[in-house]
């Protein structure tokens, strides 16, 4: 067996060298875009709701990040010189008005709001920037949960439940209930890591703004750093790949 020459023992200390080096200088040519999971960094994964909400008086649930259960009542109002009956979601005050457009004298069912946690990539979302991304959209349940005792006084109406008996010609203080749910968007393009916590992402500056600001400076920045990169990938390897060619075919000489 041909024991390795001096020669053949620095060659190798030589590719070794030169290995490490292009290896160290790798992550130098790692587009600058690029950001490991920490401050700043995006969300990867959707939004995660705490729990299912449940309006328990009438069964409705959802899996949104909110629920909203809106009650309104048929009531007298003023309407110019005379009255009208309008669906109102407060109770109207008619301690002022004409004998025979009484009022009663309060909401016999009350609006309620429930909302649940949300989380992204198991951090929470705070409540503020929740409701500033949410938006509340209506929607119309099952009632297949409907308690006994609020199936026979309501019946579907619409989108909800009604309490008239004839829902074409509903009488003073016959109500109306629906529901609202807080749908939430993708998340990946709008949220920021800042402290450990999810914040609003401060929105893109717009090329053509930039551009007349700061007199083109912006748009050749984002040239350069839109850019590709992979040549200062491969160059390196295949540099170190066509030394230890070199130097291996030299020892084959050699031998």
């Amino acid at each position: 067996m041909r024991m390795p020459t001096d020669g053949h023992a620095r060659a190798r200390l030589r590719c070794a060298a030169l290995l490490a080096c292009a290896l160290a200088w790798l992550p130098a040519a790692v587009p600058a875009q690029v950001k490991p999971a920490g401050e700043g960094a995006a969300p990867q994964g959707e939004a995660q709701v705490g729990k299912a909400l449940r309006d328990a008086d009438f069964g409705v649930t959802t899996r949104h990040a909110g629920l909203q259960r809106h009650v309104e009542m048929y009531q007298w109002t003023r309407a110019g010189g005379g009255y009208a009956l309008e669906w109102r979601g407060a109770r109207v005050d008619s301690s002022g008005f004409a004998p025979g457009h009484e009022n009663p004298r309060e909401m016999p069912l009350r609006e309620r709001e429930w909302r649940a946690p949300v989380s992204v990539d198991g951090l929470p979302v705070p409540e503020d920037v929740v409701a500033a991304l949410g938006k509340w959209q209506p929607f119309r349940p099952g009632f297949s949960a409907l308690p006994g005792n609020m199936s026979a006084t309501f019946q579907p109406e619409g989108d909800g439940l009604g309490s008239a008996e004839n829902p074409l010609a509903p009488r003073v203080g016959d109500l109306r209930v629906t529901w609202r749910a807080l749908v939430l968007p993708p998340l990946a393009d709008r949220l920021a890591l800042r402290d450990g916590k999810w914040t609003l992402r401060t929105p893109a500056v717009e090329p053509v703004a930039a551009d007349a600001a700061a007199g083109g400076k912006t748009s050749q920045r984002d040239e350069a750093r839109d850019r590709p990169r992979w040549p200062f990938v491969v160059a390196p390897i295949f540099i170190v790949l066509l030394v230890v060619a070199v130097v291996v075919r030299r020892r084959r000489s050699q031998a």
